[in-house]
C-alpha cells in the first residue's frame, strides 16, 4: 500500500478498490485541500447493471461517504457507438427508445447506493448525449462507421486485443476512445470534475481524457482504476451458469441475489466482504480467520451485507429467513420462486422436464432433460431417476405444494390452482 493521508484513498486501498492511479500522491494532495468531484461512466446496454459493475458503484459510495462528490455519467451518446474494450464482437446497436428505457432502469440502482440532491457532496447524474448528440458526429458514426474495418485501414498494425484475436474492429467502435476522452473534458468544464474512475480495462480511455484536457484546457486531471474481478476458480465476476447476476429486482429476485453471495467460494469470502459490504476491516479479519464449517458464518454475513445495500435490510432478512427454513428446518420460505399450475393439468400429469423448465430451474426442456440425466433434479427432495416421469397431483405434499430442486441449493415450488 502507498502511504496516503485522505480517508478516501486510505479506505479504498485497504478494501482493495485500487488497481492503478495516474498520480496517487497528487490526487491525495488535492483531496486533502478540498472535496473532489469524480465520475464513472456507464453505458446503457441493458435496463439493469449486474454484479460486474458493483465494484465501481461501491467505490462511488465510498467516495461520497468520505466527503466527496460522485458523478454518474450515463452513456446515452456512447451507447450508440459501443465500447470495444475487452469485447470480441461488435455490440448490437440499440434504438433511442431502448437506450432511454435502459437509463431509467439503471438510475434506480444508483439511488439505492448514493444520496442525490443539491448538497455539496450529493451525487449528480449526467447523460453524455447532452453534449455528444449536438456535435452531429454520433449520427454519422452510427450510420456509416460500422461499415469501415479498422483491420483493413491499418493493414498489419495491431490495435491490441481485438486484432490480436483476429476479430473485426469497426471504425464506429474505434471512435469510442475519442468520445470518452471528450466526456472527461466536458465534465471538468461543467462540474469541476477532477477524477475519472473505472475498471482496469478503461485505463487507456481514461488516460486519453486526461491528455485531451491537458492539451485543450491545460487542466490537471486524474485517473483511477479498479481491479477486474474473477473468482478464485477463474470465473468472471457477475456471471453464472444461469446467467448474469442483475442488480434490479425485476431481473433477479433478492432471494437469488442473496444466494449468489451465500454460495461464494471459501477463498473469496474475505476479499468480497471488503469490496461488497461495509463491515469494519477488524470484523472482516475475524471472519477471515474462520475455518471449516464456521466459514459459513462469514458467507452469511457477506450475503446479508451485500443484499442489504442493493435491495434493503428487509429483503436481506427475508432472504436469510427463507434460506434458513429451506435448508435448516426443511420448510419452505416465502421467497422461494413459485408458480401456479391448474389442478386439472396436474391431474393428467406433466413431464418432469417440462415442469422443471417452467419453474426456470432449467433454461429449456432439453436443459431440464440433461439435469435429470445428470442426477441433479429432485422432486420433493428425492432424486428424479426417469426423465419421462410425470409429475401429478399425487406428488402434492402435506403443505399443498410440490417442491422441485436443481442441485442442493436451487429450489422452486409448484402450487395447484
Amino acid at each position: 500500500m502507498i502511504d496516503t493521508k485522505t480517508e478516501f484513498l486510505q479506505k479504498a486501498q485497504a478494501r482493495g478498490y485500487i488497481h492503478q492511479c495516474t498520480d496517487i500522491a497528487g490526487l491525495d494532495t488535492l483531496a486533502e485541500k478540498k472535496p473532489i468531484s469524480a465520475y464513472i461512466g456507464f453505458d446503457a446496454t441493458a435496463n439493469s447493471l449486474h454484479v460486474g459493475s458493483l465494484v465501481p458503484i461501491m467505490l462511488l459510495r465510498l467516495l461520497q461517504r468520505t466527503g466527496h462528490k460522485p458523478i454518474i455519467l450515463m452513456g446515452g451518446g456512447t451507447t450508440k457507438v459501443g465500447d470495444p474494450s475487452g469485447k470480441d464482437e461488435s455490440r448490437q446497436l440499440l434504438t433511442e427508445d431502448e437506450i432511454t428505457s435502459n437509463i431509467a432502469g439503471i438510475k434506480s440502482i444508483f439511488e439505492r447506493f448514493l444520496n442525490f440532491g443539491e448538497g455539496p457532496n450529493d451525487a449528480i447524474l449526467f447523460n453524455n448525449a447532452e453534449w455528444l448528440d449536438p456535435l452531429e458526429y454520433i449520427p454519422f458514426l452510427r450510420d456509416f462507421g460500422q461499415h469501415f474495418s479498422i483491420n483493413r485501414m491499418l493493414g498489419f498494425e495491431s490495435v491490441k486485443q481485438r486484432l490480436d484475436r483476429e476479430q473485426p474492429l469497426s471504425f464506429l467502435e474505434f471512435n469510442y476512445v475519442v468520445l470518452q476522452a471528450y466526456d472527461f473534458l466536458e465534465l471538468s468544464r461543467r462540474a469541476d470534475c477532477r477524477l475519472q474512475m473505472g475498471g482496469s480495462d478503461q485505463w487507456g480511455n481514461i488516460v486519453s481524457g486526461i491528455d485531451l484536457a491537458r492539451r485543450v484546457d491545460g487542466a490537471d486531471l486524474f485517473g483511477l482504476t479498479t481491479p477486474l474481478l474473477t473468482t478464485s476458480s477463474g470465473a468472471k465476476m457477475g456471471k453464472t451458469a444461469d446467467g448474469a447476476i442483475w442488480l434490479n429486482e425485476d431481473r433477479l429476485r433478492s432471494y437469488d441475489y442473496w444466494q449468489f453471495w451465500r454460495n461464494t467460494e471459501d477463498a473469496d469470502v474475505g476479499r468480497f466482504l471488503k469490496l461488497f459490504t461495509e463491515l469494519p476491516i477488524s470484523e472482516i479479519k475475524r471472519f477471515e480467520a474462520l475455518k471449516g464449517a464456521e466459514i459459513n458464518d462469514a458467507k452469511i454475513a457477506l450475503a446479508d451485507g451485500a443484499t442489504a445495500l442493493c435491495h434493503g435490510v428487509d429483503a436481506a432478512h427475508s432472504a436469510a429467513e427463507t434460506a434458513h427454513k429451506t435448508f435448516g428446518e426443511g420448510h419452505f420460505g416465502e421467497d422461494l420462486p413459485r408458480i401456479t399450475v391448474p389442478a386439472t393439468e396436474l391431474s393428467d400429469g406433466i413431464p418432469a422436464f417440462v415442469l422443471i423448465a417452467r419453474t426456470h430451474l432449467a433454461k429449456s426442456n432439453s436443459d431440464a432433460r440433461r439435469l435429470i440425466k445428470g442426477g441433479g433434479a429432485r422432486l420433493n427432495d428425492k432424486k428424479i431417476e426417469d426423465e419421462n416421469l410425470k409429475i401429478s397431483s399425487i406428488d402434492i405434499n402435506d403443505q399443498g405444494i410440490i417442491k422441485l430442486s436443481a442441485g442442493k441449493k436451487r429450489h422452486a415450488l409448484v402450487q395447484p390452482s
